[in-house]
């Protein structure tokens, strides 16, 4: 291996706020590299959810009582967090959903399928994840509609230029990652929202990957829709977040029915809530999106901007010790990557090598990492992927070589 400069401090500091990263695994001490799938939380999340459980829970928006204001002022202090971290012009473009799947589905559904006839089309990449490739080859089969699909290069960068032709007088959406799950590549999504307005064609990105990793201002990106999940971003599974414009959300019929989406109910007829609440029908999960207002609390005090250059940094101190791994095959290499490396190595399965690992206390993501058409473009079944956090050190991506290392002399 390369010898290695001296340690940025930082993330030493960083690393001890959570407590997952304090155990061993098989008897050695744990190195975390799946945080693309999901991140741990610190302890200021977890925390705060407890606090929330043992003293404040009750339902948001329907009581007279104390518990239940307490409830709903930290539930709707999460989502003023929330515009204030991706810069939203309002409140009301902030929907809480489950997570970017519920919110890609809702856009699908609400604001495309009213929309979308036979002979019309929408948009994607081929670096998609089945959550960005999935609702809109449903919502094309319900209309009649095409998906079409842009290529990718060896590389695992998006054609854009192939993109921008595929876009027409009929598009009605275009859809694309920030940043790849699967390779980690960034799109240039500020290039194409400014494309698609040329063309009046809306635009939603899956910013699953992006927002972890990166400072996102939506006004500056120009997106219509921005959708991304709250335990990517150190917060509780099941949140997440769609913005949407105001204008459009508010021509958008509801996608689901029931309590708290509505002003009044009859047999006859209903009213629906105002932004964002004709969204968000029934209970949410109100201790969960406490939570990830906590999640943006922690990740505003480090900084997102610290951050970015920090993985930046790290990132490339991985993919220069892998690459002197004997037998080692990048899957991957665009210009522009974040904190992702997927890779193969000799003709080891990705499943046993992941296991070898674990056995080491080296937890990494092996298999198609919800994108297969990614991994049917490069002609494999699924590789192994290390996804770093800020929580991360060089001595992890150390520990990682070193197992990769014990793998090939296992395997032979």
């Amino acid at each position: 291996m390369n010898a290695a400069p001296a340690r940025v401090t930082q993330a030493a500091d960083w690393r001890l706020d959570f407590p997952a990263l304090r155990q061993s695994v098989h008897g050695q001490p744990l190195v975390y590299l799946d945080s693309a799938a999901s991140a741990q939380q610190p302890e200021v999340v977890i925390e705060t959810v407890a606090a929330y459980q043992r003293e404040d829970h009750a339902n948001v928006h329907r009581g007279v009582h104390t518990l239940s204001h307490r409830a709903t002022e930290a539930y709707e202090g999460a989502r003023d967090k929330m515009r204030d971290f991706i810069n939203a012009s309002a409140r009301s473009e902030i929907v809480l959903t489950k997570g970017t799947t519920e919110a890609i589905n809702l856009v699908a559904q609400s604001f495309c399928r009213p929309r979308l006839q036979a002979g019309d089309n929408i948009v994607i990449t081929h670096l998609e994840h089945h959550a960005n490739i999935v609702p809109w080859q449903l919502v094309c089969e319900q209309t009649g509609a095409e998906l079409r699909v842009a290529p990718i290069n060896d590389r695992g960068e998006v054609s854009i230029d192939e993109l921008y032709e595929l876009v027409d007088e009929r598009t009605l959406l275009v859809g694309i990652s920030h940043v790849s799950n699967a390779l980690g590549t960034v799109n240039p999504v500020e290039e194409v929202v400014a494309f698609c307005k040329g063309r009046n064609v809306p635009v939603l990105i899956d910013g699953a990957q992006g927002v972890p990793h990166l400072d996102i201002d939506v006004q500056a990106i120009g997106c219509d829709f921005y959708a991304f999940s709250g335990h990517k971003m150190f917060g509780p599974t099941g949140t997440g977040v769609l913005f949407g414009r105001e204008a459009l959300l508010e021509e958008m019929p509801p996608w689901q029915g029931g309590g708290d989406m509505i002003l009044e109910v009859s047999f006859e007829n209903t009213i629906y809530n105002e932004l964002p609440y004709k969204f968000e029908a029934g209970t949410p999960n109100i201790s969960g999106v406490v939570g990830l207002g906590a999640s943006v609390d922690y990740l505003q005090r480090i900084g997102m901007q610290r951050i970015a250059d920090y993985e930046h940094e790290l990132h490339d101190y991985m993919v220069s010790q892998l690459r002197d791994v004997d037998g080692m095959r990048f899957i991957g290499e665009a210009a522009n990557k974040a904190s992702v490396q997927s890779f193969l190595l000799d003709d080891i399965h990705s499943h046993d090598l992941g296991t070898i690992l674990d056995h080491q206390g080296v937890a990494i993501r092996t298999g198609h990492h919800c994108a297969m058409p990614v991994m049917q473009w490069f002609g494999v079944s699924g590789t192994c992927r290390a996804s770093l956090a800020f929580y991360n050190n060089r001595d992890d991506i150390d520990r990682l070589v070193i197992a990769l290392e014990k793998a090939r002399e296992i395997f032979g």
